[in-house]
């Protein structure tokens, strides 16, 4: 039987405690699941493309990509995949994936930047793989680089060139690539749902991984979700496969090799990583033309916007107005979405892109954005200290899938700090679009001087009888006024939200801290509040 007491190994743990995240990674580890929500299910179903871990005879890590029309994936329920596609011709996985073997699984769509994971085993195959899943969890959009997808027909496979290093084009691909993906495991016959294999994006500015010889690369590692997936495993078995995607003639570049992870790299060629892993190339799988995907980035839709306004919402949060450039209407967006942006900073050689959540209403004309000043955030600095009105940045067209449930049952908006960017906008479209549904709007900051759009909210809930706030302060300051800037001392706990008695039927969206949603998520839960009815989404301090 699966164990299912800890969402992460020991080899994970210790990663984390290396890194000082433990307490954080504990936390967050509520949102590993032993089953896909339905949200994963429809997102596996509509894509192209899935990338697979696993194991050769000897438990080497090898990735791979499995491909097929969208709905080629679909889920029976909630704790089975099925992909109908198996490898192909010279894949190093094709001999190996049998019932019973271990998988791990990543769903990424590209043009979008989401991606989810799982990992489970192959319970049946024939035409293709049944998996059972152990695990089960998302990933932000951080360092995915965008591109749009088409398909060429089918041609005969070229044979597989097999060698133990690198040749120079093969390193000249690699030295250019600003995507690969990754594939490591942990005691895939263990037993418990941490075990198994793990398949993990990696992106970057082009040329983020070193080529240092025909046997060896760098990789940095740079923060990210604070689980520690693929580091931890790397703590528990050096073997990793690595996989470059030639994305313009559907090339696979499949690396066997070992890693080593410095944890506290100096005079690194990328001043971002946090960690530098080394591999050491083994065995190298080329396998030109093995797919009939292509991808662009010239098909990736661009938008030229101006800044129109900035106005400080607090002493942390400034808000930056865009129109388009060229004045025209721009596209329509869902509250609870977010707006990926890129950034030319002086003195950084390649662009740097985030996504920062739309925090305006849906029906103005105008597209806002509110970021936190991080004090080590290059982002967040360069655009809160040197962006002004009439400056142009460069953006994508809206997109994620944090958004208003259908229908009219009760809504309780809950926040954090800055995570207030995400539900403001569905405070305004529900009470817009839908006046008769009972919203809550609660959000939890630290005092008066950092809690941002509190006239706006005000403003927006006296317009609306059935609209209700409660604002948490954790330490207000003398200034602060009970019933007027907040009104509740202390933190905000899934008691208090309980406590609204917003009844059976609501749906509670969470933004905030990945500790602050988990806590609630698991509070709510043990009071029995569906599963489907908490949607959240998380946020960190990248900046």
């Amino acid at each position: 039987m699966t164990d299912l007491s800890s969402p992460f190994h020991p080899g994970e743990i210790e990663a984390q405690r290396r890194a000082g995240v433990e307490a954080d990674a504990a936390a967050g580890g509520r949102f590993i699941r032993n089953q896909m929500p339905d949200q994963h299910r429809v997102f596996f179903a509509a894509l192209p493309f899935v990338v697979v871990a696993g194991g050769d005879e000897a438990g080497q890590p090898w990735v791979t990509i499995l491909e097929g029309e969208p709905g080629f994936v679909s889920s029976p329920d909630a704790g089975r995949l099925s992909i109908a596609a198996r490898p192909g011709a010279g894949d190093p996985l094709k001999p190996v994936l049998g019932p019973g073997s271990a998988i791990g699984l990543l769903g990424i769509e590209l043009s979008t930047r989401r991606r989810n994971r799982l990992n489970g085993t192959v319970s049946g195959n024939g035409d293709g793989l049944q998996i059972a899943v152990r695990q089960s969890f998302g990933n932000c959009p951080q360092y995915i680089n965008e591109r749009g997808w088409s398909r060429v027909p089918s041609t005969a496979a070229v044979s597989p060139h097999t060698a133990d290093w690198l040749d120079a084009d093969q390193m000249t691909r690699i030295s250019q690539a600003d995507t690969f993906f990754i594939g490591s495991s942990h005691a895939a016959d263990g037993g418990k749902a941490s075990d198994g294999f793990d398949a993990s994006h990696r992106g970057g500015r082009p040329g983020f991984v070193r080529v240092a010889n025909e046997r060896t690369l760098l990789i940095p590692d740079y923060a990210g979700n604070r689980f520690f997936n693929t580091i931890g495993n790397i703590v528990a078995d050096p073997r990793v496969g690595l996989l470059f995607v030639d994305f313009e003639a559907g090339g696979m570049l499949h690396i066997a090799g070992r890693a080593e992870i410095d944890w506290h790299p100096v005079a690194s060629h990328d001043p971002d990583a946090q960690r530098m892993i080394t591999v050491r190339v083994e065995t190298v799988v080329d396998r030109p033309g093995a797919l009939s995907l292509r991808w662009s980035t010239d098909s990736v839709e661009r938008l030229d916007l101006e800044i129109i306004d900035r106005i400080t919402e607090s002493e942390t949060i400034t808000s930056f107005l865009f129109a388009s450039a060229d004045r025209t209407a721009l596209p329509p967006f869902e509250a609870g979405q977010y707006l990926p942006i890129t950034l030319d900073i002086p003195g950084v050689s390649e662009a740097i892109k985030r996504t920062y959540s739309l925090s305006g209403s849906p029906s103005d004309e105008s597209w806002r954005i509110s970021v936190k000043r991080e004090n080590d955030g290059l982002a967040s600095r360069f655009l809160h200290d040197h962006v002004e009105v009439g400056d142009r940045i460069e953006a994508q067209p809206p997109a994620g899938e944090f958004l208003l449930p259908d229908g009219e049952a009760p809504l309780v908006l809950v926040s954090a700090g800055v995570g207030a960017t995400a539900v403001l906008p569905m405070l305004h479209q529900s009470l817009a679009q839908t006046p008769q549904r009972s919203v809550w709007y609660v959000h939890g900051a630290r005092d008066g001087t950092v809690h941002a759009f509190r006239p706006e909210v005000d403003a927006a809930i006296r317009r609306y009888s059935n609209a209700r706030r409660k604002v948490f302060y954790s330490k207000p300051t003398d200034h602060d006024r009970t019933g007027v800037t907040y009104d509740v001392e202390g933190r905000v706990t899934a008691a208090d939200l309980l406590e609204l008695n917003a009844g059976p039927e609501a749906h509670y969206m969470i933004c905030g801290p990945t500790r602050f949603i988990a806590e609630l998520r698991e509070g709510l839960e043990t009071a029995g509040v569906p599963g489907d009815h908490i949607h959240s989404e998380t946020f960190g301090p990248v900046g």
